[in-house]
């Protein structure tokens, strides 16, 4: 964990934005191994401005800039797509072969845990803001930011929570206050995977009544309701994952964009948000980072091929169908082609399809009936209504409109299914210990208190 807390550290600057002033004599030299949280967070605006840093946090390429989405995407991948590149890390991926310095898997949980720490000096200053509106709406949204990244930490570092019991299977370490000085005290154990959802579903609870209804381009209550509505899904709470995902589809002005493709695709380098969505991480030519454009885009890396065994799973005449480019035979996906393109991370599609499986599974309908959310997904993209409904009609709309957004791993494991590596008769279970990442070498190593997942040892 030692390096965990080198990285909080210089989170905690970079996250703050303070200055470091020279001095005129040399020797007289400020301690580097603390911080003086009531300097950096004196004001009602250095706790505001430390906010806007904890959403920075999460915009780096090793998060949500992409590395959540194509690590679920690649080790779900069953021959779908191909990763064709020269990097090693996500190759270690598609074979389900991944070792314990996988360079994607260190620096994902650094960045992480980068981020919590940010929300967690926020956290700690929160008395500090100047208004009572103020305080609730940047607690809500720091909880939001929280909840988000230790949510997909425990689903990538640990046992699914249908994986035996969630109440003994290790998660991750929960850090709730911030780390400024590197101490013995820091090198924390992992706590259950019970525990970190609890965390999480407190979090977004308390979220979700914080947050404002209106929050620009910033966590709102109805991101943090749509946050809620995937945590209880991934749990098989079916009848709170249908409430949740009913709220967040309450949101004023909240529509599904006409056309499929305008949700993904521009006439320039830039793409906004829409109507159709909850949370998106902003990316503008100055800040913030798409590796999605990168990974994906046959204008850039080109590292993704599409195969055959994906597109024929499209009905004729769907639109997201036509989300695909073919370059001398090749085939890719066109969903990232936007070089400085927003990265969706919650739509109101996902909802829609959300609430229908849950509402299934659970013999109700709030909000609306299944079929009717499966038609009004298959209406968007010009498919014909179903008559009638099945849970596989469901679990197919949701791959295939979610397609490349990160969903892979994570619904492969809550409906129990496999996967298999390339160029092999090989059968994974949604349970094989090659669908969880190690926890990274140089954290095991730095910390005795931190136990290593099974297969890595």
């Amino acid at each position: 964990m030692k390096k965990i807390l080198y990285q909080a550290i210089t989170a905690a600057f970079l996250g703050l934005g303070l200055l470091v002033s020279g001095c005129n004599d040399k020797l007289n030299v400020e301690p580097v191994d603390n911080i003086n949280a009531d300097v950096a967070l004196s004001t009602s605006n250095d706790v505001e401005a430390a906010m806007v840093g904890s959403y920075t946090g999460i915009q780096n390429i090793e998060a949500y800039g992409g590395y959540f989405q194509l690590t679920s995407d690649l080790l779900a991948n069953s021959g779908d797509i191909e990763f064709v590149g020269t990097f090693i890390p996500p190759n270690q991926y598609q074979r389900k072969v991944v070792l314990r310095d996988n360079g994607f898997t260190e620096s994902t949980w650094l960045v992480s845990y980068n981020a919590i720490n940010r929300v967690n000096n926020v956290l700690s200053a929160i008395d500090r803001l100047d208004t009572p509106a103020k305080k609730a709406r940047v607690e809500g949204e720091a909880r939001f930011i929280r909840s988000l990244v230790y949510f997909d930490l425990v689903r990538l570092y640990a046992k699914a929570w249908n994986d035996g019991s969630p109440q003994s299977n290790l998660g991750v370490p929960l850090v709730l206050t911030p780390t400024s000085i590197i101490a013995p005290a820091n090198q924390v154990s992992r706590n259950t995977v019970a525990e970190v959802y609890a965390q999480v579903i407190t979090d977004l609870t308390a979220a979700e009544t914080l947050l404002p209804a209106s929050n620009g381009f910033f966590a709102s209550k109805y991101a943090a309701a749509g946050l809620l509505a995937r945590v209880y899904l991934q749990q098989g709470n079916y009848p709170a994952a249908a409430a949740a995902a009913n709220r967040a589809l309450q949101v004023p002005g909240g529509a599904l964009v006409p056309d499929y493709a305008d949700e993904f695709t521009s006439n320039n380098d830039l793409l906004g948000n829409t109507t159709e969505d909850l949370f998106a991480i902003q990316v503008t030519a100055q800040s913030g980072r798409n590796e999605l454009n990168t990974f994906y885009s046959a204008d850039r890396r080109a590292d993704i091929e599409v195969q055959d065994q994906l597109l024929d799973q499209f009905e004729e005449g769907d639109a997201r169908a036509e989300l695909f480019q073919t370059i001398s035979g090749v085939v890719y996906s066109a969903k990232y082609n936007v070089l400085y393109g927003n990265v969706k991370l919650l739509r109101l599609a996902e909802m829609y399809l959300t609430r229908a499986e849950a509402n299934f599974r659970a013999g109700t309908s709030v909000g609306a009936a299944p079929l009717a959310d499966i038609n009004r997904i298959r209406t968007r993209v010009g498919l014909p209504d179903l008559a009638m409904l099945t849970l596989a009609d469901i679990l197919k709309e949701r791959r295939l409109e979610l397609l490349f957004e990160g969903f892979g791993l994570h619904d492969l494991k809550r409906t129990q299914g496999s996967t298999s590596p390339p160029n092999t008769t090989e059968v994974l279970p949604f349970n094989s210990n090659r669908l969880v990442l190690p926890i990274p070498l140089r954290e095991i190593n730095a910390n005795p208190n931190l136990v290593q997942n099974p297969g890595y040892e």
